[in-house]
């Protein structure tokens, strides 16, 4: 189950810059338990501001794709039937329209249902609308806003309503870059290198004076392809604890006319390296010359990367002794023993959640931090949102000896967030282990 915050940062058009905020974020993540009603939501995705250009001398302008789609939280139901409603009266006579073959309009031809079909987990293009600025409409114009209401058949009542959304439109006049979208990649070997399909091409009425891109790959991805006119930071720079990510900025002093594409000075490679598992790629591009885009919904990309590898995910139990009375401290551990780093970059979600329930006659009476208690004799305590291989963590709980108990069994157990096992996990024995209170022997 994915998270619904990432949904909305994106949806509103936010750059890759969100990710690194989003690792650091993932430290504070709150306890989610496995045995929670299972919930759902709908979202469409829809650019927040739209911009489209005047044609010369009063004509209207050149059309621009418009995508738009459905998408789900919960992967644990099947949501199909997706259906989205598209108004574009409140711009009737501003903009032309031309409607896909997926959506009928009415007969006004200003407000269309939309078949989309099944409504995945993760956003995909499934309505593509095409738009211009009418003859006569001005520069600088703010004409109105396109608005969106969707429902779908799933989930667990039957039924999902997506809250309402609108793309504002604006009419203008500069330069409007756009990178290439990548589709995503699945079982990748590693030590596979990777050619990035990244194109710049420029949709507005005004040429670019040169383009600046900006770079973020995660732990698992080396950037292979080093270009002069480019400062990198490295995943394990200082101020990178939290956040380890490969970070790049580039300026090139390119001309990019209206109407052209233009790629970088030598493919963009990357190397898939042998800890990686769920990896991503973020780029972003943006006019130089102090340039304003007209439409920043195309300027950035995320790019799924998800290699063939594994991770060992354990934990680690112990044995302490004391009278009652007594407070004693019982440590268990986590750790990855790899090769594979994990980390949940796209949801924000903790990398792990560790269950420990208390052994008979005990009390705790100080737990760390990131623990929580989850019933009167259970605590939920969770990992960051990311495990480098070689990640040891101990978790001491103070425990008092309330009564004794020989061979008092507290259990501990690690889980994923969401759901009961690890899908890299290739050994799900030493994902649980016990806490012993007075041993016998």
């Amino acid at each position: 189950m994915s998270s619904v915050s990432v949904g909305r940062v994106l949806r509103r058009g936010a750059c890759a810059g969100a990710v690194g905020a989003l690792l650091v974020a993932g430290l504070g993540s709150g306890v989610a338990f496995a045995d929670e009603p299972q919930t759902d939501q709908l979202w469409i995705q829809a650019p927040y501001e739209q911009a489209v250009t005047v044609g010369a001398d009063g004509a209207a302008g050149e059309y621009r794709s418009l995508a738009l789609g459905l998408y789900h939280d919960n992967s644990n139901f099947t949501v199909t039937e997706g259906r989205l409603t598209v108004d574009v009266s409140g711009l009737a006579g501003a903009v032309d329209v031309v409607w896909p073959d997926n959506c009928v309009p009415d007969d006004a031809g200003t407000v269309a249902v939309c078949d989309t079909g099944d409504v995945p987990t993760g956003y995909t293009r499934q309505v593509e609308l095409k738009v211009r600025a009418a003859a006569g409409t001005g520069v600088g114009a703010v004409q109105g806003a396109i608005e969106y209401s969707a429902e779908a058949t799933g989930g667990p009542d039957g039924k999902l309503v997506a809250p309402r959304s609108e793309t504002f439109l604006t009419v203008g006049s500069g330069p409007d870059l756009g990178v290439s979208a990548s589709q995503s990649v699945r079982d990748v070997v590693p030590g596979t290198t990777l050619t990035v399909p990244f194109s710049v091409t420029n949709t507005g009425d005004q040429a670019a004076h040169g383009f600046s891109v900006k770079l973020w790959a995660t732990y698992g991805l080396d950037i292979a392809t080093r270009y002069p006119q480019c400062a990198y930071v490295g995943p394990d720079a200082d101020g990178n604890e939290y956040t380890p990510m490969t970070h790049v900025t580039c300026s090139f002093d390119t001309d990019i006319a209206p109407g052209a594409t233009v790629e970088l000075p030598e493919p963009l490679r990357l190397a898939v390296t042998g800890h990686a598992l769920y990896e991503r790629f973020d780029y972003e591009v943006q006019p130089g010359g102090g340039a304003t885009d007209l439409d920043v919904s195309d300027n950035y990309q995320a790019w799924s990367i998800n290699a063939r590898n594994t991770a060992d995910f354990a934990v680690h139990g112990t044995q302490v002794s004391g009278r009652a009375g007594d407070t004693v401290t019982a440590a268990f551990r986590f750790t990855n023993g790899g090769p594979a780093w994990v980390g949940n970059v796209s949801s924000g979600d903790p990398v792990a959640v560790i269950d420990f329930y208390l052994p008979e006659g005990t009390t705790a009476t100080s737990v760390p931090d990131t623990c929580n208690a989850a019933g009167s004799s259970h605590y939920a305590c969770t990992l960051p949102m990311w495990a480098k291989p070689g990640l040891d963590v101990s978790f001491p709980f103070q425990l008092r000896v309330d009564r004794v108990v020989p061979d008092a069994t507290g259990r501990v157990v690690a889980r994923p967030d969401y759901g009961t096992s690890f899908a890299f996990d290739p050994d799900s024995g030493n994902n649980s282990t016990t806490v012993t209170v007075n041993p016998s022997a």
